[in-house]
């Protein structure tokens, strides 16, 4: 998948670039060389389009339901020197932190109130949090909150660890595989982490039963068109539940706080083109997108998205779990972050919805999915 010859194959005097995205929702795929002229040939016509044909394919899928996810941002200390991340563990200014098991759960406790019934535990990949001390955390969870889903967001783990959390209770992972391309995915991380074993994990936790998530950042450093096909072959090819991308932002305190962040504009088309290649995916408006622009989550939501992820981590912390500069709801608390949200998107046409919400292909028994009512409404 590497080395495409992209531009060569594509005639202007074939199908237009709106039949090749009729064609895309009718078959949920594209040849590479049609993927990379819709990416190259965009305008504003072509986008609305496909986001028409986007928001067509989830509400035949989900309706006006948006699914809510409870982040729990619990670590900030990470091992991995990531180059564009925030928490890499050469940041000396980065201001650590850990929550408790108890703090976890009382940040659950907080979510389950308000109504939310998905809890995302993500953070660094720290050596603190044992397989064994994360596998209790996910029982206590699951022992307190059984009519909720739990997904990790922890990073490369081995095999087994995938193993003993699922069989603990968690039945998603997010897992970003960045970049497809293994070249690409060297300039964005250290020599000791690789392409391959990044692509390991996401098959491991596929066999194991786990509903999946993979994504990327949109215009990282050194990222093309080729990449960005190579990007969606293979997310095509692995057939996951969610897919999460949002657009690279700098951190000042990284290698590449000086790099140019990627372009909201892509971010929605891409976000189209994937929810045609993928109808029933579980499709994040990223925070990232809500930094970028005041309308970014809304503007996804409008692209073909259908989860946001409010935060509900200690309002102490969550200036400390800095990714990127300038995220945004690092002030609000839980309530506040979750009417907000809502009361946005009702503005749009749509439904926060917080039960479980799992992905239309990957139902759960006695799981309510989207025929489900909305929860709390109003305040």
């Amino acid at each position: 998948m590497t080395n495409l010859a992209l531009n060569n194959s594509f005639s202007p005097s074939g199908p237009s670039l709106a039949d090749l995205v009729d064609r895309l929702a009718t078959s949920q795929t594209l040849e590479p060389a049609e993927l990379a002229a819709l990416i190259e040939g965009r305008d504003q016509d072509l986008a609305d389009y496909l986001f028409q044909k986007a928001r067509q394919a989830r509400q035949e899928h989900y309706g006006a339901a948006i699914y809510a996810r409870g982040l729990i941002e619990f670590t900030n200390h990470c091992k991995n020197d990531c180059y564009y991340c925030g928490i890499r563990a050469s940041n000396s200014k980065a201001d650590r932190y850990r929550l408790t098991s108890e703090e976890i759960l009382s940040c659950c406790q907080a979510g389950h109130e308000l109504g939310f019934r998905t809890f995302v535990l993500q953070g660094g990949e720290d050596p603190y949090y044992s397989p064994e001390k994360i596998a209790a955390i996910v029982q206590e969870i699951k022992s307190r909150f059984p009519d909720c889903a739990i997904t990790l967001s922890v990073g490369e783990k081995s095999r087994e660890d995938y193993k003993l959390w699922r069989a603990a209770g968690a039945e998603r992972y997010l897992l970003r595989h960045e970049t497809h391309n293994a070249e690409h995915y060297q300039k964005l991380h250290p020599p000791k982490m690789s392409r391959d074993n990044r692509l390991r994990c996401l098959q491991d936790l596929k066999e194991l039963g786990y509903q999946v998530g993979c994504g990327f950042m949109v215009g990282s450093p050194g990222q093309t068109t080729a990449h960005l096909v190579e990007d969606l072959l293979f997310i095509k090819s692995l057939g996951p539940q969610m897919v999460g991308i949002g657009p690279f932002i700098p951190h000042q305190d990284t290698p590449f706080a000086q790099a140019k962040a990627g372009s909201l504009e892509l971010t929605l088309f891409l976000l189209g083109l994937i929810r045609l290649l993928i109808p029933t995916v579980l499709l994040p408006a990223t925070t990232a997108l809500g930094t970028i622009s005041p309308t970014g989550r809304e503007m996804g939501v409008l692209a073909g998205a259908n989860v946001v992820m409010p935060n509900l981590s200690p309002v102490s912390v969550r200036a400390k779990y800095l990714l990127y500069d300038n995220k945004i709801c690092l002030g609000e608390e839980a309530a506040e972050c979750r009417f907000c949200l809502q009361n946005r998107l009702a503005k749009i046409g749509y439904q926060l919805v917080v039960h479980r919400g799992d992905c239309a292909q990957f139902p759960v028994p006695g799981a309510v999915l989207a025929s489900g009512p909305a929860v709390g409404l109003s305040r």
